[in-house]
This record gives C-alpha cells, structure tokens and sequence, in this order.
C-alpha cells in the first residue's frame, strides 16, 4: 500500500509547483521563489526510505521506461525553450509524468509504486487535455466556449446580481461591469475550471488504480471530484467578479494569479481526507466479510 501522506504530500508539491510557475510568469517573483522553497521542504519530508521498503528487482522494461521518462522531460523543456513559453499545467502534467517513469525503474517497492500512481495521475490528465482541448478543436466540436458560456459564465453572473452587482452578458465568453471602472472580462481557458477538474479526476483515478475501491466506489469519487471542482471554480470566478468590480481590474488581475493555485491546494486538503475515508470503509466492508465467509 502507498503511504497515504506521501501522495498528500506529493500533491501539494503539484500544487506548490503550479502556484510558483503562476507567480514568476503572471504575479509576483518573490512569492513564487518562496513556493519553490517550500516545494523543496515538503520533497525532503517524502519518507521514501522505511524499515518495511522492500528492494526489488526491477522491472523487465525498467531500463525503456526511464529512457522513455528523460526523453519525455527533455522534449517538454526543449519545446518550451526554443518557443520561449512558460510553463503551465500541461508542462506540469509531462514532467510528472517523465519523472513517475523513470520511478518505475527503480529497484525499490514504495518508489515503484508512487511512480505507478504518479504514471496514472499524469496520464489521465494528458488524455482529457488532449480530448477536450486538442481533439474536439480539430473535430470543431465547440465544447469549450459553450461549457464557458452556460456552465460558468451564466451561473455566476446569475450569483453575483443576487448580491446586486450590476454585470453583464456581452459575448459567448465575456461579461461587462461598470463598478470602480468601466471592465470587459473575458472567462475562458483556465477560467472554465476544466483544469482543475481535470486534476482532481486524474488524482482519483490514480488512487483508485493503486488502493482496492469497488466500481460504484469510484463512480462516486469521480462524480465527487467533478462537483467539488465545479463548486471551487464556481466561487474562484464569483470572487473575481467582485474584486473586479470593487477594487478594479488591476486587483483584480493580480488575485486571479495568486487565487488559482491557492483554492486548488486547499480543494486537495478536502477532498483527499474524503478519499481515505471511503477506503477505510471499503477496507472494513471486506474484513467484515471474510468473517462472515
């Protein structure tokens, strides 16, 4: 079994990772190298070495699995380099998914199996980014402005003139708000919360392919996941509207890049406890039966 506080761990570093990027490309440098920092205590507190760590053979494939990992992390950093790009969530997700390759070919039991739950985790992600945002823009399937038109777009700006703001619908994907001054807001991309929701099915499916949890188990976790992303972007785009509309567009900007990465973190730290607790509950359901039997 994975140590539970070491995945915990390990996301909250993608978290940490997320917010420093954020912050050295759109916010503010200090806080990002303060982020990397504590990314860097939280790696040292990983408790890879335990009395109970077995030292394996490695895997038949270790060798092409690490070779695959580098090649992956190198191309990722090249691209970026020679497009002059900053890294984003997608950058994030490859070198996870890189470095959770080259884990696997690790003569180690536990560095094996969270480079197996990092594998899931980072490939999930891949694929429903590359779906929802490569595949259907091809296909010209306009899933993306129409999920930002009447998923996030219109409930929040419904929420907000229940507070009695006064905003307005001027385009598939843009509101206007004459609060401190006159604003046009575009929501869309990472605004639509599909990257966070993203995350957080790819955690679940990661934990789910390493922990026993029954179908309708992961069903509901799923299911979970999707609303408490949906209810996190929900209130992220909700506080936007209001800082924008008091305190006006530079405010505004700036709490959009430190906001992002902040409810995620905190969206782990929930979510994850829920997920222990459902295992422990699956796990008693089979004690209990073996009694029985």
């Amino acid at each position: 079994m994975v140590n539970f506080r070491d995945i915990l761990t390990i996301l909250l570093i993608l978290g940490l990772f997320l917010g420093a990027t954020v912050e050295i490309s759109e916010g503010i440098i200090y806080v990002g190298v303060f982020l990397f920092i504590l990314l860097i205590i939280l790696l040292s507190r990983i408790q890879i070495t335990r009395k109970e760590t077995k030292e394996i053979k490695a895997l038949p494939s270790a060798f092409y699995l690490q070779l695959v990992g580098v090649a992956i992390i190198l191309a990722d950093l090249g691209y970026n380099l020679r497009t002059n790009s900053t890294l984003g969530t997608l950058d994030m997700m490859t070198f996870l998914l890189g470095i959770s390759l080259i884990a696997q070919g690790i003569k180690r039991e536990d560095i094996q199996k969270m480079g197996i739950f990092g594998t899931y985790m980072s490939a999930t992600f891949i694929i429903l980014f590359l779906i929802f945002f490569s595949l259907f823009n091809k296909l010209n399937i306009d899933f993306i402005h129409i999920f930002d038109h009447y998923v996030v777009l219109l409930p929040t700006v419904s929420f907000i003139r229940l507070l009695g703001i006064p905003i307005e619908v001027i385009g598939i994907e843009t509101i206007n708000m004459k609060g401190v001054e006159d604003m046009s807001v575009i929501i869309g991309g990472p605004c639509s919360g599909l990257y966070s929701m993203f995350l957080l099915l790819s955690t679940v499916v990661a934990y789910t392919r390493i922990e026993k949890v029954k179908r309708n188990g992961v069903a509901l976790l799923l299911g979970l996941s999707i609303v408490i992303a949906y209810i996190a972007n929900f209130t992220r785009v909700s506080l936007l509207y209001i800082v924008g509309y008091y305190y006006g567009r530079e405010i505004m900007m700036l709490v959009h890049a430190h906001l992002g990465w902040i409810i995620f973190i905190v969206v782990v730290m929930l979510i994850f406890p829920i997920i222990k607790r459902f295992e422990v509950r699956e796990a008693k359901a089979v004690e209990a039966e073996s009694k029985l039997n």
